[in-house]
């Protein structure tokens, strides 16, 4: 197939494009970094152009991260849900019916919850003062008492804590709502913590595994906030842009199928402490500090499940953790450069 990629020049972007051409398929680019590539997906006229003669789109191109404050709102909502929306108009009229989009863990909130004495609940953002008390558990919103987190599906309801899920949620019904008008169909991705070469460094937008290299490049200790103990599922890049190449295979005509969410894990969850731990030695850096700092916004646990991604798509984890660290930890020269907060 021939098909547009936006994002392409970025961190997640480049290596889809990598594994799109070497699956057979033929890529076209769209992304201000990108030289002869160059563009940016909220200028209609130009993603009118490119979208000429492609059979389908994987939309990387977003401003990620959490966000550092408020003033981040119109660049969020800007890049990610305009940008989108100017896309999916442009699909339409193009006649163009398969999409991957790249959602993430994000649009969740907090992961799954259960209390001994209520079952299911839906765990509530956690507060400054609970925070600065050092109870970082979610508290059952019954009786108070700490939780016990699990595993999500695709199911659950989405529940965003930050500008950044804000308008990956919004991205999602974008496109929801673009199938069910147009008969097209989508797949979302919703990625959990990816990391690996060309992963952005030395920005506050930077993802946590980022933060920790970055800080063992200078020499100085990773800094994991809270106690340590949160639940994340890391998932190599590879395996990410494998997924992409499997989900877009997956859309064969384009006909209907409407919108199909995928959670893309490891299916291997580790805390961040864990993940900090693991860096370090690989790096031969100094031991992980846990500070008990927290970020307003931060959700404690989040892991889900990979199992419809496994049985409706074929897709599996093939990097190891302990591999994937040891890569990253090690990666040198331009593979591992900055390449922006906006993929």
């Amino acid at each position: 197939m021939r098909v547009l990629l936006t994002g392409s020049a970025g961190f997640i972007g480049s290596h889809v494009a990598d594994a799109l051409a070497a699956s057979g398929h033929e890529v076209r680019g769209l992304d201000p970094r990108a030289g002869a590539e160059a563009g940016d997906v909220r200028d209609p006229g130009l993603v009118a152009r490119r979208l000429r003669g492609v059979d389908a789109v994987c939309h990387q191109a977003a401003m990620v991260g959490l966000g550092v404050d408020v003033f981040d709102l119109p660049a969020y909502a800007g890049v990610n849900v305009q940008g989108t929306a100017v896309l999916l108009a442009e699909m339409a009229r193009a006649g163009v019916r398969r999409l991957v989009l790249a959602s993430s863990m994000v649009v969740y909130g907090e992961g799954a919850y259960t209390c001994d004495a209520h079952g299911y609940v839906k765990a509530g953002p956690r507060s400054e003062r609970e925070l600065q008390a050092g109870r970082y558990e979610p508290a059952c919103p019954v009786c108070g008492e700490p939780l016990e987190s699990g595993v999500v599906q695709e199911e659950t309801v989405p529940d965003p804590r930050n500008v950044y899920a804000d308008t990956k949620v919004a991205q999602e019904h974008l496109a929801a709502s673009w199938a069910r008008m147009t008969g097209g169909e989508v797949a979302m991705l919703r990625y959990h913590n990816v990391y690996g070469p060309r992963m952005p460094l030395n920005t506050p937008y930077a993802g946590v595994a980022a933060l920790f290299r970055s800080r063992l490049e200078r020499g100085e200790p990773p800094l994991v906030y809270e106690d340590g103990r949160q639940g994340r599922d890391f998932v190599h890049v590879r395996d990410v842009a494998h997924a992409n190449v499997l989900a877009l295979e997956s859309l064969k005509d384009g006909s209907g199928g409407g919108a199909r969410a995928y959670n893309i894990a490891s299916g291997t969850p580790r805390s961040i402490a864990e993940m900090a731990h693991a860096l370090a030695e690989a790096y031969g850096g100094p031991e992980p500090q846990v500070t008990g700092g927290y970020r307003l916004g931060d959700v404690r646990h989040i892991v889900a499940s990979p199992e419809r991604a496994r049985r409706e798509l074929g897709y599996s984890a093939q990097v190891s953790f302990d591999s994937g660290m040891a890569e990253f930890a090690n990666g040198t020269g331009s593979a591992y450069k900055s390449v922006g907060a906006a993929l």
